[in-house]
């Protein structure tokens, strides 16, 4: 075993800046924004289709695409200032906030992302646990029948995807990801197909489409109104990934500038995206209509082949183990740089520990690392062990994650930096497109938080 500082680990393969050396392309940008965006939220869009109908369903996740490209494409001109190529780098969405906006609108950013960070964490351990139990259900109603009483609990399941986590957590950084990303992207593939299909030969085996205009009918219009917001929120959660991007786009190496390579990919990753989340919501709702399942794979709308079912859940339960990874390494990096600047003589801070193992490579582990990255885990894992509510925690991470990360931040930057003048055609489009976007965001919101505790208390 062998001591080092954080110092010399530094003097490895990092860039003259002191950040690690940028080796990405497009396809692994591409990977990192597939495993970033498909997760837990295309399983809700079928749910989230027959809350809105068979017009505002479609109409909705088309919309949330065009707006997810656009808020794209203007932070991706903010990795660098003050010119789109050649400027000084921004590492993180909280750097680009601070250069162009300033200190404190840079931490009311902060505050927004990493809340989000963490609560998309505990939204995955809801979702894999719902996953590995709705293995165990499949299996049973296959050998009792589907009329059996097959009721199995979530927390051992949250408690071992929370003991996985634990050790993946141990990777280093984003920057030694890409190929847990290539997994988790072709697990994501793997199960949208799986439900593309199944909602394909159900309706097939119906003979009609399900469904209607309206959507589900309610009891009332009041009810009729939450879930729609409701609905609207878990859209929003499947789609932006803002709160990543500049964390995505510091791992590609240039020419070609990085801010041309990330909108190509992100032009790349959401229309594949568009398109399962299309086949997985409308043909969802085409095959149950009015009984369409929260979660598409394991609110049982489908039942056989059972062994199918088990392997697209399966494949959430791998990719959502990079998901989590995916939206935690940026909370770790963040803490960690801190306390290696507030402490630097500090040996449980920074040094690192080599470990050789036979058969393996070297393995460098730090007792902070350890410490905070595992209490981390544990946390994201009791809290979703208190609030296990798949569609309206997914509705209210979209909510807070929509307007201002994905909206409001890109397009005040961009201001900014393209130095626009009040009341100019430019402003007044962006500013009537920042405010409708806030009033989508406002209603999830409400919807999404009287799901939680309509389901809490109700």
């Amino acid at each position: 075993m062998a001591v080092e500082n954080s110092l010399e680990v530094a003097n490895g393969n990092f860039d003259d800046d002191g950040h690690p050396s940028r080796t990405g392309n497009l396809w692994s940008c591409v990977a990192h924004i597939i495993t970033a965006v498909i997760g837990s939220g295309v399983l809700s869009l079928a749910w989230s289709t027959a809350q809105l109908g068979w017009i505002a369903g479609p109409v909705s996740m088309l919309c949330f695409a065009i707006v997810t490209y656009v808020s794209a494409a203007l932070l991706a001109d903010c990795y660098r200032s003050s010119d789109p190529v050649t400027g000084t780098r921004n590492y993180s969405y909280m750097d680009a906030v601070r250069t162009n906006l300033g200190r404190t609108q840079s931490w009311l950013c902060g505050l927004i992302q990493y809340v989000n960070f963490y609560g998309t964490g505990i939204a995955y351990v809801i979702t894999t646990s719902t996953c590995m139990r709705a293995i165990q259900k499949s299996n049973c109603y296959h050998r009792e029948g589907h009329e059996a009483n097959c009721e199995y609990g979530y927390h051992l399941y949250m408690l071992l995807f929370g003991a996985v986590q634990i050790i993946m957590s141990q990777i280093p950084d984003f920057h030694n990801m890409t190929w847990l990303s290539v997994i988790a992207a072709i697990m994501s593939f793997s199960y949208s197909s799986i439900g593309f299909g199944l909602g394909v030969a159900q309706v097939i085996e119906n003979g009609r489409i399900q469904g209607s205009i309206s959507g589900v009918a309610e009891a009332n219009i009041a009810d009729k109104l939450w879930l729609a917001f409701q609905a609207l929120g878990d859209v929003a959660f499947a789609y932006p990934y803002s709160l990543i991007l500049l964390e995505i786009q510091d791992t590609l190496k240039s020419p070609p500038s990085e801010n041309k390579t990330m909108k190509k990919a992100s032009k790349i990753a959401i229309f594949i995206t568009t398109f399962f989340y299309l086949c997985c919501g409308c043909f969802g709702y085409a095959a149950f209509g009015s009984d369409t399942p929260g979660n598409l794979l394991t609110g049982f709308g489908f039942y056989e082949p059972y062994w199918l079912i088990d392997f697209a859940n399966a494949c959430i339960v791998l990719h959502l183990i990079g998901g989590y990874q995916m939206y935690s390494q940026p909370v770790f990096a963040f803490l960690e740089r801190w306390f290696m600047a507030k402490y630097p003589s500090s040996g449980f801070v920074n040094n690192f520990y080599s470990f050789k193992l036979p058969m393996l490579p070297p393995f460098r582990m730090n007792l902070f690392r350890l410490c905070y990255r595992t209490a981390y885990v544990a946390s994201t894992t009791a809290v979703a062990m208190i609030f296990p509510y798949f569609n309206q925690v997914l509705g209210v991470l979209g909510a807070l994650n929509f307007w201002p990360l994905a909206i409001y931040f890109p397009v005040e930057m961009y201001f900014v930096q393209k130095k626009i003048a009040p009341w100019t055609r430019k402003w007044v489009v962006f500013r009537i497109f920042s405010f409708v976007c806030l009033i989508v965001s406002l209603v999830s919101l409400v919807g999404s938080i009287e799901g939680i505790i309509s389901a809490k208390f109700g």
